[in-house]
């Protein structure tokens, strides 16, 4: 049996919200192989939804036994979900402010051989959208100067339950979710040349598109 990773907590979790979330969808994950077992990895994953990153935690805590350190808005965690995001030690992040802070933070994870996970999109799309937003390069600010893979995700079908104008209850009472996982995009390149994080940015915007296609269709099939 692979060694647990998850710490009480962690374990607590993935064992008291895998029933919520099959409660709410019906979900369908290809590709939870390429999430290593072991060492570091950035996992980079669209934003339709506020459920996004809580589910894919589950999921991935439940079926590799690791846990994710989420680059979260900092203004959550002076809500009542402050306790919460701390407790599970997720990494604040003041956005659009390029936060040094939270790159440190985040660099130092890896370097302990742990997963981040970060939506580069920034904040949740538009209801309706389909398309990506405009992908930000605090991912690939994140991976060249680490070397670190970053495994592109695809989720589809939060966004019935819980889209950006807010919660959402009704038919269908169990929409289908689908999260699909890429394969890891090695990345090559000079985190201090501008050319390098754009070039390495733009595979990134690629990769995730064919995930987000991918889990729609799904989705939608189901």
């Amino acid at each position: 049996m692979r060694a647990s990773e998850l710490n009480r907590w962690w374990a607590a979790l993935s064992a008291v919200t895998m029933p919520l979330v099959r409660l709410l969808f019906r979900p369908r994950i290809e590709g939870m192989a390429n999430v290593p077992h072991r060492g570091p990895a950035i996992i980079a994953f669209n934003h339709v939804s506020v459920l996004d990153g809580p589910v894919l935690a589950i999921e991935v805590a439940r079926q590799t036994r690791r846990e994710s350190r989420f680059l979260v808005a900092a203004e959550l965690f002076g809500s009542v979900w402050g306790p919460l995001l701390r407790a599970y030690h997720q990494i604040p992040i003041r956005r659009g402010e390029g936060d040094a802070r939270a790159l440190d933070e985040a660099l130092a994870t890896v370097g302990e051989g742990a997963i981040v996970a970060i939506a580069p999109e920034g904040r949740v799309n538009e209801d309706g959208a389909t398309d990506l937003q405009r992908i930000r390069r605090g991912t690939a600010r994140l991976a060249l100067p680490t070397a670190t893979p970053v495994i592109p995700v695809g989720i589809w079908g939060t966004q019935v339950r819980w889209p950006r104008s807010g919660l959402r209850f009704g038919r269908p009472w169990r929409p289908p979710l689908a999260i699909v996982i890429g394969d890891a995009l090695v990345p090559h390149g000079d985190a201090a040349d501008q050319g390098d994080i754009d070039a390495f940015t733009e595979r990134l915007r690629a990769s995730i598109e064919r995930q987000v296609t991918r889990a729609r269709a799904i989705a939608e099939d189901a």
